[in-house]
């Protein structure tokens, strides 16, 4: 089920009378909360609510047993075993066509044979989401940092519809208290609330779904058909479309959640202003940044021992974190790609440090310098993550080098101004758009009504026939 659909606005204005009428009854609340997230979910196929249910079944009874047992190798171990299950049902239904393809490759090129059965696993929509929102659960309470949550609890917070499908992910910690106490209707700030959805749905239906048909499916569907220059716009487009497309979805679970009393955690800020790879990934998907530095890249060993350790885990957490996007070639190139450039980055500094030498004098002229490089190289790798293979992603990046002088049609003052428009919005102050959202929230109801039927109707007006389906929602 879309967020843009009128199916989901029917859905949810049913679930957001049941989640005040139920509010003072926390049982029945639950039950009913458990009941609405499994129907939003088994939209698309009922099946899938199985997968869901045996996730939560897993983590837990992982957890329980985690905190039922007393000494810490027997911890450690039912850690490992619950943590084992829950990758084992992520990889037999995210990977294991990618593996036994690719293993088959191998065993014939040298006279083995099919090595292992060939099978069509369906993948389930938001797999990885609930399983990391699962795991992180077991390894906080082999941590001591989480108790276990009652049965009816720890279901809401696996199933939740606002961040089931593509996020927030959202940690235990942050989502099992507010599940378990009363909200108040009075304390929630409905304009913010819809000044959240309202933004999304014009990043999604609007500018992300415009980029696309203008200019980033024509040129990555036939890359050798396009002049550099539209090349560039294509790689720079997708940035644009991504980014509008799940910060959108981010700004719209984010502001549903609100409505039912509830708040997430910041899932992006402003991204494309970053100076270098490690400052792009404290920006951008910042759940899932801070899950891949607390539960993979700190155990690995993080920054404690030395160069080559490091540039061992950085490499080793962003070529899983790009698998953890698919299961692909692609994304474990674009996840090499992060890797190679933060390692850079991480070499550069400690190399300046073990030196003595004095920091670099930073300066406005410097600052946007690296802002520019640090935007290209994060749309280098788009080019991979968005890419259908390897060989589609070298025929883009090779007319680059080779197509300029060509036509380029697909580049008109809308789509310019529509790409350069969107990243210089990314500069504009914090401050100012928290002003800006303040002076919304003061205004009379009927003054924000006609705001937002406006904003509505614009969204309508401007926005394609049909919406497409998010694209984190296929991780």
């Amino acid at each position: 089920m879309l967020f843009p659909t009128t199916d989901f606005a029917l859905f949810f204005a049913v679930a957001f009378t049941v989640n005040w009428l139920l509010n003072p009854y926390a049982g029945p609340w639950k039950l009913a909360m458990i009941c609405l997230s499994y129907v939003f979910y088994g939209w698309v196929g009922w099946s899938y609510c199985l997968l869901l249910l045996a996730t939560t079944a897993v983590a837990y009874t992982g957890g329980a047993w985690v905190a039922a047992t007393t000494n810490e190798r027997g911890r450690r171990i039912a850690m490992i075993a619950s943590v084992g299950v829950l990758l084992g049902i992520l990889g037999w239904f995210k990977y294991y066509g990618f593996v036994s393809v690719n293993l088959d490759n191998v065993t014939h090129a040298i006279g083995l044979g099919r090595a292992v059965p060939l099978l069509q696993v369906a993948l389930p929509i938001a797999i990885s989401f609930f399983t990391f929102m699962a795991i992180s659960y077991v390894i906080d309470i082999y941590r001591r940092e989480l108790q276990p949550a009652k049965p009816l609890d720890f279901a809401v917070y696996i199933s939740f519809f606002p961040h089931l499908l593509a996020g927030p992910i959202v940690r235990g910690e942050e989502l099992l208290p507010q599940i378990r106490r009363r909200r108040d209707p009075r304390s929630i700030d409905y304009s913010r609330a819809f000044w959240l959805i309202l933004a999304g749905l014009f990043k999604k239906v609007v500018i992300s779904s415009y980029v696309s048909s203008a200019i980033v499916t024509p040129v990555f569907t036939s890359p050798t058909q396009h002049s550099a220059l539209e090349a560039v716009f294509a790689a720079w487009g997708y940035g644009v479309q991504i980014y509008c497309d799940f910060s959108g979805y981010t700004d719209i679970a984010i502001g549903l959640a609100l409505l039912l009393g509830f708040r997430f955690p910041q899932n992006f800020d402003a991204p494309y202003t970053a100076r270098n790879l490690q400052d792009f990934w404290r920006r951008w998907h910042m759940t899932l940044s801070r899950w891949l530095r607390d539960y993979l890249y700190i155990p690995l060993g993080g920054n404690a021992g030395g160069q080559a350790q490091t540039v061992r885990n950085i490499m080793v957490t962003m070529v899983l974190g790009g698998l953890w996007h698919g299961a692909a070639w692609t994304f474990v190139f674009w996840g090499a790609l992060q890797g190679v450039g933060q390692s850079f980055g991480h070499l550069r500094r400690a190399s300046r440090k073990r030196r003595g030498l004095p920091p670099v004098a930073d300066g406005p002229v410097r600052a946007w310098v690296q802002r520019f490089l640090t935007f290209q190289y994060v749309c280098l790798g788009w080019v991979f993550f968005n890419a259908t293979g390897l060989s589609q992603a070298f025929a883009l990046l090779g007319r680059v080098f080779s197509g300029w002088g060509e036509a380029s049609p697909l580049v008109t003052p809308l789509l310019v101004f529509t790409v350069l428009g969107t990243l210089a919005l990314q500069f504009v102050p914090p401050l100012s758009v928290s002003r800006l959202q303040a002076a919304f929230s003061r205004q009379r109801t009927a003054v924000q009504v006609g705001i937002l039927g406006f904003a509505l109707l614009a969204v309508t007006t401007f926005g394609p026939v049909g919406v497409a389906p998010f694209i984190y929602y296929r991780f």
